[in-house]
């Protein structure tokens, strides 16, 4: 995906999302303080910088003085998504798969990719959650995307590559609503505010493997295996 048809994805869903907000209202995850909830998986995923972190903490303190009920990533969660290479479902666990094969495989076919930079910039919404948007330079990315689903798809190894959508996108899941908009056109407005904001770039030169929970809590995230470009 280019940088401009990147940028338009991202406008659409955003326009797309915040006129269902105001027609209906956000839509309000209900899992997301079940302590019953059990779905869990293995990512690829990239972490921004410290200073990346901190320019996204900054937007979501002007969100939380507004409301302060909507769930807000903290620091130690925010990443971007490579691959997920099993999406989270109900019972999985680390035992059903041999964690070597998963780790010398991603290492095959990250082999010749370089680290590449992701600009955030701009924030996008779904009718669920606020995200940041990211966008990849040059097309290192995509050929890491390319080089897994090859790789896995011809390995015989469990994975759920794709099938919940196609990846194409480089954003970070910063809010997701937990509660109804205490004050929404408020909130909207700040939005608003925030759509063409430069958060600033980072350099992916290690992507993390772990083995995550839905909402990759920090508490419940196990880090398998690091990759160097």
């Amino acid at each position: 995906m280019t940088e401009n048809s990147l940028e338009q994805h991202y406008q659409n869903l955003y326009h797309s999302s915040i006129n269902q907000i105001k027609a209906k209202g956000c839509s309000v995850d209900p899992l997301l303080n079940d302590t019953q909830d059990d779905r869990y998986g293995i990512t690829l995923l990239a972490r921004p910088s410290e200073k990346v972190k901190n320019n996204i903490d900054e937007f979501l303190h002007s969100l939380k003085a507004i409301d302060s009920d909507q769930y807000y990533y903290p620091a130690t969660d925010l990443h971007v998504t490579i691959m997920s290479i099993i999406s989270c479902y109900s019972g999985f666990s680390l035992e059903q798969i041999n964690v070597p094969d998963y780790n010398g495989l991603i290492k095959t076919a990250l082999n010749g990719i370089p680290p590449f930079n992701i600009q955030f910039k701009g924030i996008s919404a779904s009718p669920s959650s606020i995200i940041i948007c990211g966008y990849p330079e040059g097309n290192a990315m995509q050929m890491m995307r390319d080089q897994l689903r090859k790789h896995f798809k011809n390995s015989g190894l469990e994975e759920s590559i794709d099938k919940r959508y196609t990846l194409k996108t480089a954003h970070a899941t910063v809010v997701r609503f937990q509660k109804p908009l205490l004050h929404q056109k408020q909130y909207l407005n700040m939005l608003d505010t925030f759509t063409t904001h430069d958060f600033g770039s980072f350099t992916v030169n290690e992507p993390e493997l772990v083995f995550n929970d839905w909402y990759q809590k920090a508490d419940k995230v196990q880090q398998l295996a690091t990759f160097n470009l």
